[in-house]
């Protein structure tokens, strides 16, 4: 754009932050008009769910229903022929016509008998004279026993003993002129009678139809086969809320399979059955999912041209930034364990020691190195030595807690702990929490655990009011650190800038002929507690 197009444009439009918003707005705004058409979308797509879900629900109700009353009509046929004829006078073909002259309209019903008061088949559908069978243990006849006014029963899904196929019994009490128990009448209904029904109907991947009773029993399901012939689900959630509601529809996770599903669902007539169907969620929102990826990637492309400019500025400024601040903390940080690297410790030990020339205060060196690292590498590979590397880096910054300490690593398995402010006394006992902590270390390589870690301290004190470098009291500290290796390793040794102490400030556990000499002073101090509140102290 020239000067010239530039010096045309109004005076809030010649501001870089300007055209970057407006780069912002305008494909915010393309963004929201497509959000709320793709919303608009889907809530059709969930409501054509609805709608067909409920529709086949109707479908199937209205079948299941009505072949339950045929085969029911057809059991009270049965009673009113038992009351109202002595069949015991009938010859046996008349009798059967006369008993079960209403079974012919049933055409799903399977096996259809009487039993009498003790369980026993006495009039059979199939013909004369009745297959010998007693169900007095089916739960369905204890039922009718029990209960004068159970009415029309349907039961949980069993074996038939005569035919060997799982079904469903719908069953009716018979009664004596006085009302008492005198047996039962019975038409099974096959489960292959649903699973012919629901054949019929095209179901989305993970989509399912069911058929539960009353106290929760499944009876059939649909494309899936029950994994048990009458599994009851009547703690779960959302056959508790079928059984609750009646009628209805939610979304809900089947938890079977964890996956989440639009339920419709609907009791069946008056009867005491209950069915669902249940459309995967991810089904429901196929098609209207394609076509969002569709728009979206329209939008998304007018977006882009949109808001080119000032993706390009942003993005330039934001690499721009990134990079420096990526540099600046590489720099300064080691990516191992976090902590400050050399370059880091190198600045800040410099201020500190110019701080505390300035103000004649004391300063403390901690320079930790770990035994026998090396052993670490070559039992349990590098991974193995890391993990003790960031173990120790962990145990080193929980024992200088104060805000002006700092723990650096050096580099390789060399630490420092620099202690501003810190009297000889208060850094020796820093080297000991050291120790302590160092002691609790349980370290987990790939291969096991890795064993006791301990460290080799070199701690150097002085209070640089006499001049001085920083580098002398790092080679006293190292001087020290090599003393304590020499020695044996696990423990401390400690050397004094001595010309700048006053015999006043020497710690109690410091030899004062050691000082006479006027050479810096390297040994092991005597072992300190270790402050409260560590989790425990060293073996």
């Amino acid at each position: 754009m020239s000067k010239r197009l530039v010096s045309l444009l109004p005076r809030g439009l010649r501001s870089a932050r300007t055209w970057v918003a407006l780069g912002v707005v305008a494909p915010l705004g393309m963004v929201a008009v497509c959000g709320a058409m793709l919303a608009d979308m889907r809530q059709d797509a969930w409501d054509k769910a609805a709608r067909t879900s409920w529709n086949l629900l109707q479908v199937i109700e209205r079948d299941v229903d009505r072949n339950v009353e045929i085969i029911d009509l057809t059991l009270q046929g049965v009673i009113e022929n038992l009351q109202i004829y002595d069949l015991d006078e009938v010859k046996p073909h008349i009798r059967q016509r006369v008993l079960f002259d209403r079974a012919v309209n049933a055409k799903d019903l399977g096996v259809m008998l009487v039993l009498d008061e003790h369980g026993n088949a006495i009039y059979d559908a199939a013909g004369w004279p009745a297959r010998r069978l007693n169900n007095a243990d089916r739960e369905y006849f204890k039922a009718h026993k029990a209960d004068p006014d159970l009415g029309l029963h349907i039961s949980r899904p069993v074996i038939s003993h005569l035919a060997g196929k799982p079904v469903i019994v719908l069953s009716r009490r018979v009664a004596m002129a006085d009302g008492s128990f005198n047996g039962i009448v019975l038409g099974s209904l096959s489960l292959s009678y649903f699973d012919r029904m629901f054949e019929r109907i095209r179901l989305g991947p993970g989509s399912t139809i069911a058929l539960f009773l009353a106290d929760g029993t499944r009876i059939v399901r649909h494309p899936e086969p029950n994994e048990e012939l009458a599994p009851n689900f009547a703690s779960s959630p959302n056959v508790q809320r079928f059984l609750r509601e009646g009628t209805g529809s939610f979304v809900g996770t089947t938890p079977s399979d964890g996956v989440e599903r639009f339920y419709t669902f609907t009791r069946v007539g008056s009867l005491p059955l209950y069915l669902s169907v249940a459309i995967s969620t991810r089904e429901v929102e196929a098609g209207w999912r394609t076509k969002a990826i569709g728009i979206g990637l329209v939008v998304l492309a007018l977006c882009a041209l949109a808001a080119g400019l000032s993706v390009l500025v942003a993005g330039e400024l934001r690499r721009r930034n990134a990079a420096e601040a990526e540099l600046a903390l590489l720099s300064r940080t080691d990516p191992l364990t976090g902590l400050p690297n050399r370059r880091a410790f190198d600045e800040a030990f410099g201020r500190a020691f110019a701080e505390a020339r300035r103000r004649s205060s004391p300063l403390g060196l901690l320079v930790v190195d770990a035994d026998h690292f090396k052993r670490f590498n070559d039992r349990h590979g590098h991974e193995g030595g890391d993990r003790v590397l960031v173990a120790l880096a962990g145990a080193l910054s929980a024992s200088a807690r104060r805000p002006g300490d700092l723990v650096a690593r050096l580099g390789g398995e060399e630490f420092a702990v620099l202690l501003p402010d810190t009297d000889a006394e208060g850094a020796a006992r820093v080297a000991e929490n050291v120790h302590a902590a160092v002691g609790c270390l349980l370290v987990e390589a790939q291969d096991g655990p890795v064993g006791r870690i301990t460290v080799s301290i070199g701690l150097a004190f002085g209070i640089p009011r006499a001049g001085g470098e920083a580098a002398e009291l790092m080679r006293l500290a190292d001087a020290a650190l090599y003393e304590a290796k020499a020695a044996g390793r696990d423990r401390t040794s400690y050397a004094l800038m001595a010309n700048d102490i006053m015999p006043g400030e020497i710690a109690s556990w410091i030899d004062p002929r050691a000082l006479a000499a006027g050479q810096p002073t390297v040994r092991s101090p005597s072992p300190l507690l270790p402050e409260e509140g560590l989790p425990c102290t060293s073996p």
